[in-house]
């Protein structure tokens, strides 16, 4: 049976990863991306390059992008090089980002004035879970768009349709909060620990094993004792999160104490030169807060 051609937009650290997957699956897949030096090892895989973003929206059934922010959504959608300008009737353009749910709805519109479709699909997970197939994928916008595509998302992982555009990113993001005040109240209890004399790595093993052990703060208990120089989830991509989610917080009225408290350590993470090191950094910053 004739596979579905697939592209990739954005082959960092997870669109990257994401596209070597779709080719040991057996995908034709076509890759796009600022750097073609860091996608050297991709093409020599079997991946298709293509120039820019339009080419390769003509050349494939499904788009996908897997980009950091509502500028670079905006950047690769828009001109006469951009995805919208390869899009026709049929296409689907699935975005993997996190970007803010009211840009997603606006390019959404944009989208079908094309007559294609676009879904929001971000994930959760890091590197680990791009790699065996385990991200956790909420993808808002059309139901039979969606069906469609569901096949090519397992491959990456467990995909759910939350509901309409942008209530995908609304639930990624809910999660992100979720992440980063865990990340922050363990690191806090970590350092009271070691402070009044416990070993860090025994806190941290005991801590990890007990109620409070959930599946991101046991990966990433090695992180903190040896905080390594490639990031999972880094600093910087952590807080624009956090901002979008205050802001859909105040768009929609809901009240985020613990979010502010993350947002102000994430910030400072940032002036002391962690943005690109991985969230478990968190620990560090408070050890160093004088």
């Amino acid at each position: 049976m004739k596979k579905t051609k697939l592209g990739l937009i954005g082959l960092g650290h997870m669109g990257g990863n994401m596209a070597a997957r779709y080719l040991a699956a057996g995908y034709p897949v076509y890759g796009e991306a600022r750097s073609r030096e860091r996608a050297r090892h991709l093409v020599e895989e079997g991946m298709s390059w293509c120039e820019t973003p339009r080419d390769l929206a003509e050349a494939v059934d499904v788009v996908f992008t897997s980009i950091p922010d509502d500028a670079a959504l905006e950047d690769v959608a828009s001109g006469p090089d951009g995805i919208l300008a390869g899009l026709g009737t049929g296409k689907v353009w699935v975005d993997l980002s996190t970007v803010s749910p009211g840009a997603s709805r606006a390019m959404a519109r944009r989208v079908r004035e094309r007559g294609a479709v676009m879904l929001d699909a971000p994930v959760s997970g890091s590197v680990p879970q791009v790699q065996a197939g385990t991200l956790t994928i909420m993808v808002g916008g059309d139901a039979q768009a969606y069906e469609g595509v569901e096949p090519v998302l397992r491959e990456l992982g467990s995909p759910t349709r939350i509901g309409e555009n942008g209530q995908g990113l609304i639930l990624k993001l809910a999660i992100n909060v979720s992440l980063a005040v865990q990340m922050l109240a363990f690191s806090e209890g970590l350092l009271m620990a070691e402070r009044d004399g416990i070993d860090r790595e025994l806190a941290l093993k005991v801590m990890t094993g007990s109620a409070i052990g959930s599946p991101m703060l046991k990966g990433r208990a090695p992180l903190v004792l040896d905080l390594p120089e490639d990031a999972w989830f880094d600093v910087g991509l952590m807080r624009k999160d956090i901002r979008l989610a205050l802001e859909a917080g105040g768009e929609l009225g809901v009240p985020l104490p613990s979010t502010r408290a993350a947002d102000e350590v994430l910030a400072r993470a940032n002036e002391l030169g962690y943005g690109h090191r991985d969230i478990a950094a968190i620990f560090e910053v408070l050890a160093n807060v004088r």
